[in-house]
């Protein structure tokens, strides 16, 4: 959640709310309502929201020297745009945002960027940085919080959200290059230090406990500064959420956390999929009013915004400071977002401003509507398992695993698969190592019920596991408590915005993962 518009004129007339016996979040809301109206632009003038923001970014960017190099000044449409600017990945950035990391200025994007969101490495590096210009920060980052809040209040005119506060979960920063201002690290870590101070007033925790770069240390200190608070709403990645909040719980002794808030209703979350996370809230969180909305925010951008809480796809917000395009998965040129087909597989290119030019963001997804423009996100263009033609996505993993779940009564809180490329019997499978907070009585149940679903939504699949002759049926291994949160720990990645592979076509992480395994 973000809120920093007019909190002065709010804390001024207390008063006034006082005697109009109206709450704080009916007064704050109405800053929403012109904005809530705006969003009805999403029905219908998509193709007219997305040529206004490329034309704002090229001449924007018209100067740098990206701008010069790739004659914005001279593009006059997408076409153009087309022409001149390649498609990149992150590679071909790399040496431009080290120079931008550097100190130099109008290179990506005009003036100084001071900000770089640190994420998920590539082949060649651990870790990304991604530039987060100051229009970025405000008119993507920020702005995305602001309509969350606004398609929340829409939808739910009795929230007494703003009556208390949010406990919103962040990472950590660090200097950049020990350059003065500049910082380097999580994105969550970044919005909270530039945010306005006034916004302290409606979160928790505290601002120093919030950067700590020790998960373990910040968790416990969260848990015992919220733990006396009236917090009515949560923001965060929902495995280091749930990881929080059990802590909270031991403290306390309590068994739902409605015991601890009686007034909490909300949860904004985002950075992977809710899914294998959805049984574990509904048993900590009974209460009949609380509501979850799914929010697709990364550190290259904040892009959708579940609109609607009985439609798990997401609203694409089209007025940001990002231009899309999208690659069909199974082959072809982008598409500007005016040609998308609804149930395709598309990877996603943005240009934002930030200073990402058609720069490949790694996430896959598809439209299931394209008036208003909502998606889902299917999963990563590298995280995926296609050993043997069998084209297994993240959301097929997830939709197998939610069905398993149901039938069992089991709850699933992380897992990976991989292939078995071939045993020493010669032969195929896929490898599932899952981690259980609510074990299946039966294991081999619960993987016959998986594999039957995956071949159900997958006609690849189905195909590779016709009589057992190209792929054996998935084989599955219960990982011990915690391996995974210890795996990222090792890694220097327990807390903030860091996520396991759900699927690869390597066995690097789940070689790793099943080494640990067997120390412990």
């Amino acid at each position: 959640m973000v809120f920093r518009s007019n909190y002065t004129t709010f804390a001024a007339n207390n008063d006034i709310i006082a005697q109009k016996k109206m709450s704080l979040t009916q007064f704050i809301g109405k800053v929403f309502v012109s904005r809530q109206r705006e969003l009805e632009n999403h029905q219908n003038g998509g193709e007219a929201l997305q040529r206004a923001v490329l034309k704002h970014l090229l001449e924007k960017a018209k100067d740098t020297e990206y701008g010069r190099n790739h004659a914005f000044s001279a593009m006059k449409d997408y076409d153009d745009f087309v022409r001149h600017v390649p498609v990149n990945t992150y590679e071909e950035l790399k040496g431009d945002i080290d120079r931008m990391r550097q100190g130099e200025s109008d290179v990506l994007w005009p003036g100084r960027v001071k900000w770089y969101a640190k994420s998920s490495g590539t082949t060649n590096d651990k870790s990304k940085f991604i530039p987060v210009s100051q229009e970025g920060l405000h008119k993507i980052h920020y702005a995305g919080g602001r309509d969350s809040v606004a398609i929340y209040l829409r939808n739910n005119p009795k929230s007494r959200m703003f009556d208390g506060k949010g406990l919103i979960l962040g990472g950590s920063h660090a200097p950049n290059y020990n350059l003065k201002d500049s910082l380097v690290g999580d994105l969550s870590a970044i919005l909270i230090e530039n945010i306005n101070p006034l916004v302290n007033l409606v979160r928790v925790p505290k601002k120093q406990t919030a950067l700590l770069s020790d998960f373990e240390v910040k968790r416990e200190r969260i848990a015992q500064e919220a733990m006396t608070k009236n917090v009515t709403n949560l923001s965060g990645v929902p495995s280091w959420m749930l990881s929080v909040l059990t802590c909270m719980m031991e403290m306390t002794g309590k068994t739902h956390l409605e015991e601890v808030w009686p007034n909490i209703e909300v949860f904004f979350h985002g950075g992977v999929a809710f899914t294998p996370y959805r049984e574990q809230y509904k048993r900590l969180i009974t209460s009949p009013n609380m509501h979850y909305m799914e929010t697709y925010n990364a550190s290259e951008g904040f892009f959708g915004i579940q609109d609607d809480p009985n439609d798990k796809s997401m609203l694409l917000m089209l007025d940001y400071g990002v231009f899309y395009e999208f690659i069909p998965m199974d082959g072809g040129d982008p598409v500007p977002l005016w040609e998308v087909e609804t149930g395709k597989n598309y990877a996603m290119v943005i240009s934002t401003s930030c200073g990402l030019w058609r720069y490949e963001i790694g996430d896959t997804i598809q439209f299931t509507s394209t008036n208003p423009y909502k998606f889902i996100i299917s999963g990563r263009t590298k995280h995926f398992i296609n050993a043997f033609g069998e084209e297994l996505i993240v959301d097929n993993a997830e939709q197998g695993l939610a069905y398993a779940c149901e039938q069992t009564g089991a709850e699933v809180s992380e897992y990976t698969a991989a292939p078995v490329f071939m045993d020493a019997n010669a032969k195929c499978r896929h490898q599932w190592l899952i981690e259980f907070s609510k074990r299946p009585d039966d294991l081999q149940q619960f993987a016959t019920l998986l594999d039957r679903r995956l071949q159900e939504i997958n006609s690849d699949y189905e195909a590779k596991r016709y009589k057992d002759i190209t792929l054996q049926p998935l084989e599955i291994i219960e990982a011990r408590p915690n391996l995974f949160n210890d795996w990222l720990k090792m890694r220097g990645k327990l807390g903030g915005q860091h996520k396991v592979p759900r699927l690869s076509n390597s066995r690097d992480t789940i070689e790793q993962l099943l080494k640990m395994r067997g120390e412990k």
